[in-house]
This record gives C-alpha cells, sequence and structure tokens, in this order.
C-alpha cells in the first residue's frame, strides 16, 4: 500500500535530517523521500509519515535515523573511483614518504559508505611502497550509516566489483571464496586489519583526534549539505590537516571558502596551506 507524503509531514522530516546530520532537502526531493520510505512504512505497520516521523524521533538508539539516512542518501561508490586523483597521489606520494621520520601514515576516510575507498588507499599505498608491510598504516574510515558500515566491515564484495581491477592486485588483496553459491572476494587480513570503521556523525559528533591526518578523503559527501555545513565542516577538516597535506572532495564538489588555508591543486583536491 503506497502512503502519501503531506507537506507539513515532509517539513518535519526536513527540519530533523537537517538538524541531526546536516542534510539539506530541497522540497524537489519530496517525493523521493516517499518513495523511498514507503516500503519501510509498511514493515513496520506504519499508516502515515507523521507515525514514522514520531517513530524516528522517539528511537534513542540512533538505528532509525541511521536506516532513514542510507534511504534518501545514494551510497554509490567503487574501487579507484575518481582515476585522476589515485594519478596524482601516486606523484605526491614520494614526497609524502620522505618528509617522514617515522614510518607511520594515519589517513581518514570520512564517509566511507561501504568500504571501497578505504580499501582502495590500502591497496594503493601496498601496491607503490616496496617495504608496505614496514610501515605503520592505520586508516579511520567513519560513516552515519550502520549498515553501510557492516557491509565495509565484511570486507566481502561481489565479482562485478572487484573484476575491473588489474589482476596483481586482485590476487594480493582478496581471498576468492564461496558464499552461498556465489563468487564472493574477501579483502584479506592483512590490509583489513589497517583499517577501523566507526559509526560517526561529521556535523554534531566532536573532532577530538588525538593526530593529526596526512590526507583527508571526503568524497560525494558535501553534495547533500547547505552552504554554512560545509564551510563548518571543512573548518573542521583544516585543522587536524599539517601543512601541504591534501584533502580529496569528489569531482562534482568545490570549495568557495577558505581560501586563506586550502589551496586548489585540480581534480577537486585541496592542500592545507
Amino acid at each position: 500500500m503506497e502512503i502519501e507524503l503531506r507537506a507539513e509531514e515532509f517539513a518535519l522530516f526536513r527540519r530533523y535530517i537537517y538538524e541531526k546530520v546536516g542534510i539539506s532537502l530541497s522540497d524537489q526531493k519530496s517525493t523521493l523521500v516517499k518513495g523511498r520510505l514507503n516500503k519501510r512504512l509498511n514493515q513496520l505497520g506504519l499508516k502515515s509519515f507523521r507515525d514514522y516521523y514520531d517513530f524516528l524521533i522517539q528511537d534513542l538508539s540512533g538505528e532509525e535515523l541511521s536506516f532513514f539516512v542510507s534511504a534518501i542518501s545514494t551510497n554509490v561508490t567503487s574501487f579507484f573511483r575518481e582515476g585522476a586523483q589515485w594519478k596524482w597521489l601516486e606523484n605526491y606520494l614520494p614526497a609524502l614518504i620522505a618528509s617522514k621520520r617515522e614510518k607511520k601514515i594515519r589517513i581518514w576516510s570520512a564517509g566511507c559508505s561501504s568500504g571501497e575507498e578505504p580499501y582502495t588507499i590500502l591497496m594503493f599505498l601496498q601496491h607503490h611502497l616496496n617495504d608496505f608491510d614496514q610501515w605503520d598504516i592505520k586508516i579511520l574510515a567513519t560513516d552515519i550509516s550502520s549498515k553501510v558500515l557492516a557491509h565495509a566491515i565484511s570486507g566481502s564484495y561481489d565479482a562485478k566489483n572487484v573484476e575491473p581491477l588489474p589482476k596483481e592486485i586482485v590476487i594480493r588483496s582478496f581471498e576468492k571464496v564461496q558464499m552461498d553459491g556465489l563468487i564472493r572476494y574477501q579483502v584479506k587480513p592483512h590490509l583489513k586489519n589497517k583499517v577501523m570503521f566507526r559509526l560517526y556523525n561529521l556535523v554534531t559528533d566532536p573532532f577530538f583526534f588525538k593526530n593529526s591526518f596526512d590526507m583527508i578523503f571526503c568524497r560525494n559527501v558535501m553534495i547533500y549539505f547547505d552552504d554554512i555545513t560545509r564551510h563548518n565542516l571543512i573548518g573542521r577538516f583544516t585543522t587536524l590537516l599539517p601543512k601541504g597535506a591534501p584533502l580529496f572532495l569528489g569531482s562534482s564538489e568545490s570549495l568557495t571558502t577558505h581560501r586563506e588555508t586550502l589551496k586548489l591543486l585540480g581534480s577537486s583536491i585541496y592542500q592545507r596551506l
């Protein structure tokens, strides 16, 4: 049964999701919210979107908020997405390595979705560092959706997700397994162990980190934010980047502020000044 979403109900959702996670829903998103959440209302036995709104705000566990965010956002990603950025990073890596007194690298994948991005970072480093195993490498991978994080933590991917990768990277990074009669590719433990997955809200959770990051990836996340939220988040990122460190955004994202602290290098890559 299709349930109608009234304008006043949509206004409640729009205000709530903006306050909680910074997502800005335009009037045109009403049809999307209705279409993506009708099934959920039927699963819960609810008869109106107002009933679902009440259910959402009363869930103190945060699990329903996570479900709501996953439903209205698009978690599309892939291994080695944004090819120009990886080419740039290949040229930048020698300078980063030369600057290190200790063999330690710290990277944040903010909005990591189903895990392709943090695992790609590790595959990239393993491919370009001859002494990869001697490095202390940690990737912090965060997302607001517990659903996509569970997928990321599993490190298990369909063959179609892995097949475009070079054969040597597949052999080095994945174990080919059979699950429920299907071929799956499981990220090998020596890579998985270098990723710390965390449920994290980029808008409301505190930026309390012991150390800075050598680079931050936050790609295709801020497309859901308004200018104020985007400005504040970038400002928080810059406090965690040392001079010269890069911030990677999605190809459809660009900055019009923070020009005194960030320099555009191309391909939505910004350098901390």
